[in-house]
């Protein structure tokens, strides 16, 4: 198998990882803080905490763990069919 192929995949495992981790915050601060009674909810900025800490702050955390996944984690490879591979 051409080793584009095993950083491909080994990518989108990294990829499918960051979706999971987003729907975990988004998920358990949505619903977790979100299913109270309207009357107890707290409020960030305005906005019920649960939207604040699942949306906006999770908004926030996720672009900076994808900023550090394809700055350190990715590799650049060439689309080029090789020499050997013909």
């Amino acid at each position: 198998m051409d080793k584009r192929f095993k950083i491909a995949h080994k990518e989108a495992l990294i990829g499918v990882i960051l979706v999971i981790i987003n729907f975990i915050i988004w998920y358990g601060f949505g619903y977790g803080l979100g299913s109270a009674n309207v009357k107890d909810y707290t409020y960030v900025f305005g906005l019920p905490a649960w939207f604040f800490y699942s949306c906006i702050l999770g908004s926030i955390v996720m672009i900076i763990l994808v900023i550090f996944t394809v700055r350190y984690l990715f590799q650049d490879i060439p689309f080029d069919v090789e020499e050997g591979n013909k």
